[in-house]
Order: structure tokens, then sequence, then C-alpha cells
């Protein structure tokens, strides 16, 4: 086909004119509308400093001025996000330096030291799952408006990085009769607690580092001690001293305080370890489930090692189905349970127990109500706990009186 110098020119005008249309339209700002309605029509945003959450993903703690609550509800695996762990404390968050930080080593062994941030960091560290629980972690006057975090918020799992104690207790030359040290911390409660030397050999450590980075402020920056599968008081933060005797220095926070009354007037004292437990969290307050098959799911923990098994029971606990640990099942950490379920429609009572590897079964309120008596203190309370599914497929809590 012939081409004329004038379909040229009109060619070449046209193609200027939509580039310029083309080039007005990249320039000016899009419509968030329609940005909304199609995202692959706009540019994203650039590279950031800090990751965010996506803007309609807003999971938060319950604060509650001395602690605040993990939202259980809105998590779907085993590691709590940092910003997310639980916290507790009895004299505030102090500001700690890392660069005056000390940790004293003392009492009976051979040689007293000082120990910087930097040169617990040159120690060979080790890196372990574990969970932390306050041994208050149960609201037992809590109304069927009461969502898992509220009920049971003061739990939760990471992975912490640390040098052992026992590494430094072989740096000082801790003497064969002591039996026990003494954890103080910087806070302005100055809490302290007798722990064993038994634990330290085991697997306590200084944990600096909590899910691959620095331990937040509300954890124990710039260090902690952690003791793993034991009451979260125990774990001492901001750790500035560790003293060695050959027995427990009786301290507040393990007389007066974090003691267990029982029933027959007698009381529990350094009751450490936290038993199994499990907290169904889906379905649960404030959730609406629909009539068919739903996954139940939760998490179990025992401060004794691994989860063997838990039982879910979608009949008020007439009877019990094993349901399926999400794998690595790992000692003394959060474990994922999920259940599948075909909901009839009918009002229903679901409830799960923990089993751990000792054989340990997580009781009935009744039992520990029996064990403790109706005036006994709220620590290492570890109930089977139940959610009703209304007809109308609204869940609530399902309140017991403890007796």
């Amino acid at each position: 086909m012939k081409v004329t110098r004038r379909d040229l020119l009109t060619g070449a005008a046209g193609v200027v004119a939509l580039g310029t249309r083309d080039l007005a339209r990249a320039q000016s700002p899009s419509p968030p509308a329609a940005a909304a309605a199609d995202p692959s029509k706009v540019r994203g945003k650039p590279a950031s400093a800090l990751g965010q959450r996506a803007p309609s993903e807003k999971p938060q703690r319950l604060a509650r001025g001395t602690s605040s609550q993990t939202p259980h509800q809105d998590l779907v695996g085993t590691i709590t996000p940092s910003d997310l762990h639980f916290e507790r404390h009895h004299g505030g968050v102090p500001a700690v330096d890392p660069k005056t930080y000390a940790l004293l080593v003392h009492g009976m062994v051979d040689r007293p030291m000082m120990f910087t941030l930097a040169e617990l960091k040159r120690f060979a560290s080790v890196t372990r799952v574990s969970f932390l629980e306050c041994s208050g972690n149960f609201n037992r006057n809590a109304p069927p408006e009461t969502t898992p975090q509220q009920l049971a918020g003061l739990t939760s799992t990471s992975e912490w990085t640390g040098v052992p104690v026992a590494t430094i207790f072989r740096e000082v030359g801790v003497r064969p009769q002591a039996t026990w040290f003494l954890a103080e911390g910087t806070d302005a409660a100055m809490l302290t607690r007798s722990i064993p030397v038994e634990k330290a050999m085991d697997d306590a450590m200084i944990a600096y580092a909590q899910n691959g980075e620095a331990i937040r402020p509300e954890q124990g920056y710039p260090a902690r001690l952690l003791l793993p599968g034991w009451e979260g008081n125990a774990s001492v933060k901001w750790l500035r001293r560790l003293e060695l005797s050959d027995r427990p220095f009786m301290t507040r926070e393990e007389t007066s305080k974090y003691t267990d009354p029982l029933a027959n007037d007698t009381a529990r004292m350094f009751s450490f370890v936290m038993d199994a437990r499990s907290l169904i969290t889906s379905p649960s307050y404030p959730q609406t489930v629909t009539r068919g098959w739903i996954e139940i799911s939760g998490i179990a923990w025992t401060g004794y090692g691994r989860i063997q098994r838990v039982d879910v029971s979608t009949d008020g606990g007439r009877t019990w189905t094993a349901a399926r640990l999400q794998e690595p099942v790992l000692s003394k950490a959060h474990t994922r349970f999920r259940h599948l379920w075909n909901w009839d429609g009918s009002e229903a009572v679901i409830m799960s127990r923990a089993v751990d590897e000792t054989g340990y079964v997580q009781p009935t309120r009744s039992v520990l109500a029996k064990e403790r008596g109706p005036g006994a203190a709220n620590y290492h309370s570890n109930p089977i706990t139940a959610w009703v599914i209304r007809a109308d497929g609204t869940v609530v809590y399902k309140p017991e009186p403890w007796a």
C-alpha cells in the first residue's frame, strides 16, 4: 500500500498525542478507589526500612497496668511475634543502657566476676524455642464474653538466643557445696528469685536475643534469665546479679508471693514447673461460625517436656478424640493442635485437654479446686476450659464455679 506524506504526518501527530496523554496519566496520582479495585494497575510502595503489618491486620496486646496479654485468637502458629509477646513486671520497664550493662556473679564461687554484654556475647551461644508463662495465667472469674487473650493471655513462645548459665558458672568456678543461686533484676522492684543450681546446669540461659533480634525492653533488654518450662516470674528480666549459695534466699517473691496454698492449710513452695495445659483459640469468643466443617485449633504446652497428645471433645466432655499435632512438637514450647469437626447446627460445648510425655493429664476445674481449696491463690491453675457454640453460630466462653 502506498503511504503518502500526509499519512505519515497524521500518524506521527497521533503517536505524540497518545504519548502525552500516557505521560500525564503516569505523573498524576491515581484515585484511591481505582487502586483499591485493581492494585495491578498502580505501582506499589517502595522498599522501606521497617516492615509493617497489612492495614487490615491489627492484633494487639491487652494492657492492664503491670501486664499485657497475647492475642491468641489472632495467631495461627506457635511462635509469638515479639511485639505481641506477653509482658509482666512489678516495677515498670526500666531503661538499661547496653553500653554500661554488667552482670555480677559472686557468692560461693572461686572467681567472682563481672560480665559486660559484649563479654557475654563472646561465649558460644545456644538457641532454643521455649514458652514463657506467668503462674497467674488464668482468669478464674471470666464471664461468657471472654476471649482466649483475656482468659489465658499470659503465655507466649519465642526463639531465644544466649549463653548457657552453666557456661558462666564454669567460668567463675562454682563450688561443689553451692546448690542454689539468687537471680536479681535491675527493675525498680529489684525482683529476686532463688533457683536451684541443677536447673542452671540443665537448660537455663542468659538470653539476649529473641526471634532473631535483640530482646525487647519489656522482655528484659539487654539480657534476662530464661528458665525453660518454669514459671515466668523465676526467669528474672534485666538481669544484673547472680549469687551462689548452699540454700534458698527466701525472698518476698517466693514466700509471701508465688506460693500455692493447698486445701489442707499447707502450701507448695518453689513450685517452678508449669503443668500441661491446652487452650482452644478457634472457634472462640467473639467468633461466629456456620454449619458444616469447622477446624478446632489451639495451643498446648507443658514445662515437663513435650506434649504427647491433645484430646478434643465436642459434646461437653462425654467423648474425646485425639487431635492432630502440628510438627515439629518441641520440648517446653507451644504446640499447635487441629481437629476437623462437622457441626450440625445444634448447640455444642467444645473443650480440649493436654497429655504430656510424663503421662500427666490436664485436670478439670473441680479436681483443681479439690486439691487447692476454695481460697487458693490463682497460681498454677491449668484447668480444662470450654467454649459454647450456640445454635446461631455465636461462640462464648463457658464459665464454671471454683468449687
